[in-house]
């Protein structure tokens, strides 16, 4: 009786202490003061202002995830392999590399497809095409 009390306060604290890693989120940087070389567009509806070149960067930032570029990296594949292997029953290689959550809630439900959907997953990411 002793044990399980003092097993069920240890899982307790290690929640406890494990939900603050899970729980982030992005801090902003503080801001600078505007570059003069930089150029400003006036929106003519609102009137704001923007700078060019921060807006570029933003258009290339979102064109640009690491799993959606023509090369893929060795290291994202990697890391969806051990996903797949380690914590592929919860889908988490799907997740990581932005498939539709309907699909992955799916995927959950039928244990991957009583198998023959992770094994698809699994020749997907070895020959690059996942």
């Amino acid at each position: 009786m002793k044990n399980r009390k003092v097993l069920k306060t240890f899982v307790i604290a290690f929640l406890f202490f494990l939900n603050p890693i899970f729980g982030s989120f992005p801090v902003k940087s503080p801001s600078k003061a505007p570059d003069k070389n930089e150029q400003t567009t006036i929106n003519s509806q609102n009137g704001s202002v923007f700078e060019d070149t921060k807006i570029e960067t933003l258009k290339s930032n979102l064109e640009s995830s690491p799993l959606t570029d023509s090369t893929k990296s060795k290291d994202d594949l990697v890391i969806l392999l051990v996903l797949w292997f380690f914590l592929g029953f919860l889908a988490a290689h799907r997740w990581y590399a932005k498939k539709p959550a309907g699909w992955n809630i799916l995927f959950i439900l039928t244990f991957g497809g009583l198998g023959v959907w992770a094994i698809i997953d699994l020749i997907s990411i070895l020959t690059g095409n996942f």
